[in-house]
């Protein structure tokens, strides 16, 4: 199956009330991984690659070449979305386009509200023309992120407003107390603030930094209109474990195969795991039936 666009997976998922998982892509046996567990569990899925990794990866069209081919070659049938996270620049989210990804995100919310409308509304110009959808951020996500660490600032409600009415995005990450990175504590999420954003906007929203977030969280935050759900070091912390265990196991072994399998099996448990958490398992083949 090609890859496609996000904006009508969300939408059914809002409308359903369970999430679709994004999962970002560190390496190939993190494509091998993701799409193997969407496949199993017959889900949809977004595989998302943060801009400050693509240099490190190749590049736009390595990664979109990567994931088309092993797309072709597991004969995957579930819908998948090759997804741009934390775009930086204009320039950086056409270069994806072009390259072949079917979804991006352009993070503005580091500058003026204004700048933010502004360079959206390009992003969005251009990818609407060629079939791509378009998440955008308010607010700031706390935590680590493109290896800058910053504190929380939550999404304002009149710029959350303004940002989809005046741009067109398909999806909105509206900063509500989740970070990026690891908890210190339980996370404590903004609920009243997220349904009052949620109503204002009408589409589907964003939670970025959900790993760790308990799941009694995660099922109210897909409730209040959260059908995309970022996971990211809940992955990395069970790869870098098993890996060290494996190497521990076997000090004499050289074959990068023995070392990195058993790292990428437990990357798919854990995206099966949360593709059954956001309630979105089996809903590729009804996904299926109305396309």
């Amino acid at each position: 199956m090609a890859l496609v666009s996000m904006k009508e997976l969300v939408v059914k998922a809002k409308e359903e009330q369970y999430a679709i998982g994004q999962f970002n892509v560190n390496g190939l046996s993190w494509v091998h991984a993701i799409l193997d567990a969407a496949e199993e569990e017959e889900a949809p899925v977004i595989l998302a690659v943060t801009d400050r990794l693509i240099d490190f990866l190749g590049g736009y069209k390595t990664v979109a070449a990567m994931v088309g081919a092993l797309l072709e070659e597991k004969r995957i049938r579930v819908p998948v979305v090759l997804h741009l996270d934390h775009g930086k620049t204009v320039d950086r989210c056409v270069k994806a386009i072009d390259a072949g990804f079917s979804s991006v995100m352009f993070d503005g919310s580091h500058g003026p509200i204004d700048q933010n409308i502004r360079d959206t509304r390009q992003v969005v110009d251009y990818a609407a023309a060629r079939g791509v959808s378009v998440e955008a951020e308010v607010g700031t996500v706390g935590g680590m992120e493109d290896g800058l660490i910053g504190g929380i600032r939550y999404a304002d409600l009149h710029e959350c407003k303004r940002l989809v009415e005046e741009t067109g995005i398909d999806a909105l990450a509206a900063a509500l107390g989740s970070v990026h990175g690891k908890y210190q504590g339980e996370p404590q999420l903004g609920f009243e603030e997220m349904e009052a954003v949620s109503q204002a906007v009408g589409i589907p929203l964003v939670l970025h930094g959900a790993s760790g977030i308990p799941l009694h969280q995660l099922q109210r935050a897909i409730r209040l209109g959260h059908a995309k759900i970022n996971i990211n070091t809940d992955c990395v912390t069970a790869w870098t474990a098993e890996l060290r265990k494996t190497l521990a196991n076997h000090p004499e072994t050289t074959d990068p195969r023995t070392l990195l399998t058993p790292a990428r099996e437990v990357i798919k448990e854990t995206v099966k795991g949360k593709i059954r958490e956001f309630g979105s398992c089996g809903k590729a083949r009804r996904w299926a039936e109305v396309n």
